[in-house]
């Protein structure tokens, strides 16, 4: 990409999507394409071919997606699977048919086989059965991974794609009923803080270990790989790195500056053991995580504390 090049960025107010665009004008580019839901409807696709058609972006990250919770994938499994066919089926043929440099996509270890082996490789893919709570989402995001593939077999189109672990990072969703660990535990202290409560449930053990990547981090990932990889298959994103969920929660009580006692509920469930990444063939290409994980979650909280202050 130059500096001058005309980017699409879809679904740019999203928790990555907006690290993109941040990360992309650190950089030095500053010539986007962006559009909210309301400004266009990525699930039609006469409304996606008449952008594509007027604005021909020349590189496109491809960010937007229907996300959620177990709960809403076990209550809208349709709607995981529909929504998110349809959004990236329209976004990588129209970018295919009016001649865009290239596109990256981007997938989520998620959807990875819910026993694969640690750590997991790319080749793991498809190795095994999918988490049941998440399915609908896996099945959609896989067909994502292999039309790009496809194109790229077929057409030439260059589209590759991406496969992040675990992200955290401004923009995130802090709801309690459907937010991820980091958002979630991170609002839990902050509210215990507050209140001066003594102590704090964390769900589980506390033993399961999970890897996290701070989404600025992510972005630059991204950057390297549209201006540095051009393979068929996708690339795990990643710290090579994982901590425990006890490790997590005390790293965010620290920053948050909580001084009660974690107290860890047994009775709910830990999940799987561990889901960490290889990143050995995103190491091969140059790119390292640079951002820290306490770093990282210092970073977050201030955003938090003036996300708290602007919406109450």
């Amino acid at each position: 990409m130059k500096p001058d090049s005309l980017i699409y960025v879809a679904g740019h107010r999203g928790l990555v999507g907006s690290a993109l665009i941040r990360r992309l004008e650190k950089q030095g580019y500053g010539n986007f394409l962006t559009r909210t839901s309301k400004e266009l409807d990525l699930r039609d696709q006469a409304q996606v071919e008449q952008f594509f058609k007027d604005n021909k972006p020349e590189y496109v990250f491809l960010a937007a997606a229907k996300v959620g919770g177990i709960l809403a994938n076990a209550t809208y499994p349709a709607d995981f699977l529909r929504d998110n066919l349809l959004i990236q089926t329209n976004v990588i043929d129209a970018a295919y048919r009016h001649d865009a440099e290239k596109l990256l996509f981007l997938g989520s270890s998620c959807i990875y086989p819910k026993l694969a082996p640690q750590p997991m490789t790319e080749d793991c893919l498809l190795s095994g059965p999918l988490e049941p709570t998440n399915e609908w989402y896996a099945i959609a995001k896989i067909s994502g991974l292999k039309m790009c593939a496809a194109y790229k077999r077929q057409y030439g189109f260059n589209a590759i794609s991406v496969m992040p672990t675990n992200l955290y990072g401004p923009n995130d969703n802090y709801d309690l009923e459907n937010s991820h660990v980091v958002p979630a535990l991170m609002r839990k202290c902050h509210e215990a803080k507050e209140a001066g409560e003594s102590f704090l449930e964390v769900w589980g053990t506390g033993a399961p270990r999970r890897e996290f990547l701070y989404v600025d981090d992510m972005a630059d990932a991204c950057i390297h790989l549209m201006n540095n990889y051009d393979g068929e298959q996708w690339v795990n994103i990643g710290v090579g790195e994982d901590v425990t969920i006890r490790e997590l929660a005390e790293i965010i009580s620290d920053v948050v500056g909580f001084e009660g006692t974690l107290s860890f509920n047994t009775d709910k469930p830990d999940g799987t053991p561990q889901k960490l990444l290889d990143v050995g063939k995103l190491h091969s290409t140059g790119w390292r995580s640079k951002i820290g994980l306490r770093e990282g979650v210092a970073d977050t909280y201030e955003w938090y504390k003036e996300f708290r202050t602007q919406n109450g």
